[in-house]
């Protein structure tokens, strides 16, 4: 008797990470220079590490919905990254090149907030090599010559 595909659970659904780089940029841009520059590294930790084993649980599960999904929200945090990447590279060329009266609007990001954000896409890049390899797992499995 055939097994009734059960629903994957919200837990194995959340963006995990994308949701801890969202955080971060949300905290650099509300809590200014004073407390997050003296508590980054403790936040980053609290952040980064809960973000990449919760994100390790999805390896193992290999239905589509979940592997999509995976892929679009990594998708996502690559785009988020990129955005606040590009605007710390218009504040360091706004205080390199422009002069006073051209300035163009853009956040500041210090380099801790940078690191974190380059460790979470690690983080996605590694969950999602490793998806893959899940993936060709289990079309191997189905290879009716292995």
């Amino acid at each position: 008797m055939p097994t009734q595909p059960t629903k994957p659970s919200t837990f194995l659904l959340f963006p995990w990470g994308l949701m801890s780089i969202v955080i971060i940029l949300v905290l650099n841009l509300t809590l200014r220079d004073e407390w997050f520059s003296k508590n980054w590294s403790w936040i980053a930790l609290v952040l980064i590490i809960p973000a990449a084993i919760l994100e390790n649980f999805k390896v193992g599960y290999s239905t589509m919905r979940i592997m999509f999904l995976k892929v679009v929200f990594s998708l996502l945090s690559f785009l988020l990254v990129g955005m606040a990447f590009g605007s710390a590279l218009t504040q360091y060329y706004n205080k390199k090149f422009v002069a006073d009266g051209g300035m163009i609007k853009a956040i500041n990001l210090p380099w801790y907030v940078l690191l974190a954000l380059v460790v979470l896409l690690m983080i996605q890049v590694a969950q999602l090599f490793s998806m893959l390899k899940a993936v060709k797992r289990e079309f191997m499995q189905m290879d009716p010559d292995q």
